[in-house]
């Protein structure tokens, strides 16, 4: 049993702050990671983070607040936009350059040099390289570790968010309204379940784009957050918004890596085999600066005219204005590695599921449906990202999130009482379980990836997701019998969460007829 003021269920940037600025205003902090500490979608992140406007004659909030709802295709939240506007660069440089001295690229003054990417007005874009996530997140990493209240959990997995009356020892409970007060949480090592009881739980869990058949995504984004959320019957909006970054690169055979955008917003170039910047047919006005699902769809229209396996990202324009390898030491190496020569030859990229813009629902503080829960980072819906989240915006996003909501915990904390350990049931493993079949999993998680990138993918029409949502409704009850009579491990818990999230995501495609942002359907 463990026992704390807050559990924060994931460790990527939206997970570390929360966790560091509850400690700091005096919780008891558990911080838990399902992996070892640092391997995070955070980590992955090349991109950028907005770090302006500030003090600044060429940009202000109200235009980063219209580049926001421009690139969310008339979705966001207005509020959620102008709080990140107002708050959120002076946070990045306030919270990760001054406190924690996160190392961004520098200008001849030693401050942050910004620049600009796909989408954005001005350049606020304050990089690392272009692994600026990885920056981040190792510097929240030493943060982390070396504070006096945080316990930092590794290799444990969210099961099953706890709740009353849910999981009460006392059937009389059930007529208690619902409240969140921590989770069941699986030692993968050990085998076993431990019951952490919490006054408030922080989800910062984050995505799910492993789901789909090419994406940038690490294998440990499977929505386990999403779905657990689902479970405790948290509201869940915009399921169907799905973002596809338009550069991965295309190697036949090995997972598609990210190329940043930061490479276009320094002048990379789209083009086919030919050599034809071909998105003049389809964005004139921006070119290769057009937001991403605009971007995506070009290149996905361009192959299946051409029949071809990839577009090509140009990178050789750079080559004038700045150190290609300097500048880009993780492109250039990973180029480099498949035997690719940036400087010399353009580079096979194609589209890859990036980000879900949907998720639990929040308010500006954080707080689900669920008494008890909050959310931040890419698992949390804020409003902020609409139906397509403009680039740079979500590093922002989990950092304004985790901030405000660890404030808000600790002001609602001296009026809680966490009820006693003794008042939840232990976790009841299976009565009867026989080791899964390892091809079976692998079967379902193929059927289930492949399911969603051909009928939920960039390109919808209503058959295609009413065919796929029959399929998965089908492997849904198969996948459930599974787990259920399968002893718990990580991959029983990934491809149970799985399965929930890709019925969520299908259901909401279907039932939303209008294209917008990165849903696009063709009927």
């Amino acid at each position: 049993m463990i026992t704390c003021d807050v559990l924060v269920l994931g460790a990527g940037i939206a997970g570390c702050v929360a966790a560091l600025r509850a400690a700091d205003l005096g919780a008891a902090v558990v911080l838990l990671t399902k992996d070892e500490l640092g391997m995070t979608n955070t980590s992955w992140a090349q991109g950028g983070i907005i770090g302006l406007p500030g003090e600044n004659e060429h940009d202000s909030p109200s235009l980063l607040a219209a580049d926001i709802e421009a690139a969310g295709a008339g979705l966001c939240r207005p509020e959620a936009v102008n709080l990140l506007a107002e708050e959120g660069p002076r946070l990045c440089r306030d919270f990760l350059w001054s406190r924690l001295g996160v190392p961004f690229d520098q200008n001849s003054s030693g401050v942050p040099d910004p620049t600009r990417e796909a989408a954005h007005s001005a350049k606020r874009i304050f990089h690392a390289k272009d692994a600026t996530g990885l920056a981040i997140q190792h510097t929240l990493n030493q943060a982390v570790r070396q504070h006096p209240r945080i316990l930092v959990l590794e290799n444990r997995m969210l099961v099953d968010l706890l709740t009353l009356p849910h999981h009460a020892a006392d059937p009389l409970k059930v007529y208690d309204p619902l409240h969140v007060w921590g989770a069941y949480l699986f030692n993968e090592a050990e085998g076993a379940v431990t019951t952490a009881v919490a006054k408030r739980t922080v989800m910062a869990t984050g995505g799910l784009g492993y789901l789909y058949q090419h994406t940038t995504n690490p294998s440990s984004a499977t929505g386990d957050g999403l779905a657990a959320a689902y479970r405790a019957t948290a509201r869940i909006v915009n399921c169907e918004y799905i973002q596809f970054h338009p550069t991965a690169l295309y190697v036949p055979g090995k997972p598609r890596m990210l190329l940043t955008e930061a490479l276009r917003g320094e002048g990379a170039l789209l083009v086919n085999r030919k050599g034809f910047r071909f998105m003049q047919k389809y964005a004139p006005d921006q070119m290769e600066l057009a937001p991403r699902d605009v971007v995506s769809r070009a290149i996905f229209q361009e192959l299946a005219t051409s029949g071809e396996a990839s577009v090509y990202l140009d990178l050789r324009p750079l080559k004038a204005k700045l150190d290609i390898e300097e500048h880009f030491p993780t492109v250039f190496a990973a180029c480099v590695a498949e035997g690719l020569d940036p400087l010399r030859q353009p580079i096979p990229v194609v589209p890859a599921a990036h980000y879900f813009c949907g998720g639990v629902l929040v308010d500006l503080d954080g707080r689900t449906s669920l008494p008890g829960l909050y959310a931040a980072g890419e698992v949390a819906c804020t409003g902020l990202h609409g139906a397509n989240r403009l680039a740079s915006t979500s590093l922002l996003e989990g950092l304004l999130w985790g901030h405000r909501a660890a404030e808000a915990i600790i002001a609602e904390l001296p009026a809680i009482a966490a009820p006693a350990a003794n008042e939840f049931t232990a976790w009841q493993p299976p009565m009867e379980s026989e080791e899964p079949d390892p091809l079976l999993v692998d079967q379902d998680w193929s059927l289930i990836r492949t399911t969603l990138w051909n009928y939920a993918g960039i390109i919808r029409s209503g058959a295609r997701l009413e065919r796929g949502r029959a399929d998965m409704g089908y492997l849904y009850h198969r996948i459930e019998r599974f787990y259920r009579e399968a002893p718990l491990s990580r991959r029983m818990i990934e491809l149970r969460s799985a399965i929930i999230c890709a019925r969520l995501i299908l259901k909401a495609a279907l039932l939303n007829r209008e294209s917008r942002g990165c849903h696009y359907r063709v009927d």
